[in-house]
């Protein structure tokens, strides 16, 4: 199958859940430079919205919990330029919260950000790219904690194990006009993480992981290209891990095990 340049968005479009900062805005940036046009969403706009090479990200303010709003950012993204090539279901998150003492409301309101949102965009989605010629792809931003869970972590670990098996669901029941894949990330490197790790960027964390470094945005961004491209063609209701290779066994490191020499390449 020959893809011409696979990286190439010109004339695609793309929309970013939760694009105004942080992983979101790198893959907005990431998809603006490969020359699609990109919509982000968010509760309120930013000060500077996402931008290369001279452009700039589209915005419409949406609550994505809401169906109808989502519904709306699907249409604007086709008002606005025609077509709906790419959603990238980016916008999720929880600060900790003890299980034993978490309010109904929390808990509801976490579920809704990080299952229920990326499940009513990508419903609205999917309605134009099965119209397309070309279909579409959609891409859920989710999160090794639907695996590995750490505490302070229930509602959010639940939903992303529940965007996982969104993922495999929709993947079957939309092909082969619409494709739909997850990416799996871990450690991330970004100004909120930073409060959690550390201003040097995670050093003593990263030394858990086996790429000896906490992921970029950029990591990630590079994943949903590859995803959303014509080389993932045939890629449907997969699981792409950006994780650096997990992280050391808990046993190993409690044991006080010697780390394997790094050597450069």
């Amino acid at each position: 199958m020959d893809v011409g340049n696979p990286i190439d968005f010109t004339g695609r479009v793309v929309i970013v859940t939760g694009g105004t900062k942080g992983i979101g805005a790198a893959i907005a940036e990431a998809f603006l430079a490969s020359g699609a046009d990109v919509l982000v969403c968010g509760r309120s706009a930013p000060g500077t919205l996402p931008g290369s090479d001279g452009r700039r990200c589209a915005f419409r303010a949406t609550d994505v919990r809401d169906p109808e709003a989502a519904a709306a950012l699907v249409d604007t993204a086709v008002e606005r330029f025609g077509r709906l090539d790419v959603l990238v279901n980016n916008a999720g998150g929880s600060p900790a919260a003890d299980a034993a003492t978490a309010s109904p409301r929390f808990v509801e309101k976490i579920v809704a950000l990080n299952l229920l949102a990326p499940f009513y965009v990508s419903q609205a989605a999917n309605r134009v790219m099965q119209s397309q010629d070309e279909g579409g792809c959609v891409i859920n931003i989710g999160s090794v904690a639907a695996r590995t869970p750490q505490p302070g972590t229930a509602a959010y670990t639940a939903a992303k194990a529940g965007l996982w098996g969104l993922t495999r669901a929709l993947a079957l029941e939309w092909a082969p006009r619409v494709r739909v894949n997850h990416i799996t990330t871990g450690l991330i490197r970004t100004e909120s993480a930073a409060k959690v790790y550390g201003e040097d960027g995670g050093a003593a964390v990263a030394e858990v992981v086996p790429m000896r470094r906490m992921a970029v945005p950029g990591d990630v961004a590079h994943a949903c290209l590859y995803l959303a491209s014509g080389l993932a063609a045939y890629v449907n209701g997969a699981d792409l891990a950006v994780h650096g290779g997990g992280e050391l066994p808990a046993r190993y490191l409690a044991a006080g095990g010697v780390r394997i020499p790094f050597s450069s390449p």
